[in-house]
């Protein structure tokens, strides 16, 4: 199956051509909606000229990188869901729905997009809290709705990140694990971070759930990687982060460190984002790093869509070659 639209040259907006499936045609921001079920597809685009254009499709998911100088033939993979959001919220819109808005205001310069089924391509799932999730609402943004950006047109995203999660409870709710579970085929990939809510979870537990969720992952047939939480905000009066900020919890669990001992026990891939954030906010300081979070709505854990693309560019930095030869070029 290929639904496929093609765009006339752009005209001005009260001449500009209709078409069933995109609304805005002519004007700066256009929106393109295709009835399809869940599943996943390769969204091709024809653009002409050279524009400024930003490219999000589903749960304000960023598909393209943004750039002045886009080539006139473009192409990603998306994963279409439903909820097309957080997996335990019924947000979004049944089908597929893909967003072009140019930078300068100007018309979106879109002569073609078609949709076609992509049941054979990789998938990297995401396993995860709010500061990985698909944020239904600016400026909450979760690392994982910039992730797609930089992977090529071979390998979609599937993001089962959740707000309010632990390791805990995204095994225990059917819409979560069991669900990501079902999907994952031999040769796809899972990245699992955890932390921010395991505030007063034991060492073992938290070692227990991370590792049941390696071995369902393997179990599958797929590759697992575990990525240490995000920072939070908080420093102290010296301008270091608080052990708070690096996930040591209530019980004096230092939560990285002991998913940093589990990846080396179970010669699982790490990706130590605790890490490579830290040494981004403390590089920063409080006052130039608050950019990254949310500071006008006193949120120092969620990050502000800047934010989650920095987090997520961190994340690239400790790609396994595996994963990494799927990056865009």
């Amino acid at each position: 199956m290929t639904l496929l639209g093609m765009v006339a040259p752009v005209v001005p907006a009260a001449a500009a051509a209709p078409m069933p499936m995109c609304e805005g045609i002519g004007t700066a921001k256009v929106l393109c909606s295709f009835d399809v079920p869940p599943g996943v597809y390769r969204v091709s685009l024809a653009l002409s000229g050279e524009q400024a254009v930003s490219v999000t499709a589903e749960a304000r998911r960023v598909m393209l990188p943004p750039s002045s100088t886009l080539k006139r033939l473009q192409a990603f993979a998306v994963d279409v869901r439903d909820p097309e959001g957080e997996p335990t919220l019924q947000t979004g819109t049944p089908g597929l729905q893909v967003r072009l808005t140019s930078a300068d205001g100007t018309p979106v310069r879109l002569d073609g997009i078609s949709v076609r089924p992509a049941r054979q391509l990789r998938t990297v799932f995401l396993a995860g809290d709010s500061t990985v999730c698909d944020q239904a609402s600016a400026p909450y943004t979760g690392w994982g709705q910039m992730l797609p950006q930089f992977f090529d047109v071979r390998l979609a995203v599937a993001n089962y990140a959740d707000s309010g999660e632990g390791s805990a409870s995204f095994l225990a709710t059917e819409a979560l694990m069991p669900t990501m579970e079902r999907r994952i085929r031999p040769g796809d990939f899972v990245l699992v971070q955890f932390g921010h809510n395991d505030k007063a979870t034991t060492a073992a537990d938290y070692r227990r759930n991370l590792g049941e969720i390696l071995d369902r992952v393997i179990a599958r047939g797929g590759r697992p990687m575990l990525v240490t939480p995000t920072v939070r905000q908080l420093f102290d009066s010296t301008g270091q982060l608080t052990p708070t900020a690096l996930h040591v919890n209530g019980l004096g669990v230092n939560l990285p460190a002991e998913m940093r001992a589990l990846a080396a026990e179970r010669g699982v891939p790490l990706i130590d984002l605790t890490s490579r954030s830290e040494h981004l906010l403390e590089s920063l300081g409080p006052t130039a790093s608050a950019a990254l979070y949310l500071p006008e709505k006193k949120d120092r854990t969620h990050n502000s869509e800047h934010g989650a693309e920095q987090m997520a560019r961190l994340i690239l930095t400790d790609l396994p070659l595996s994963l990494h030869r799927y990056r865009r070029r």
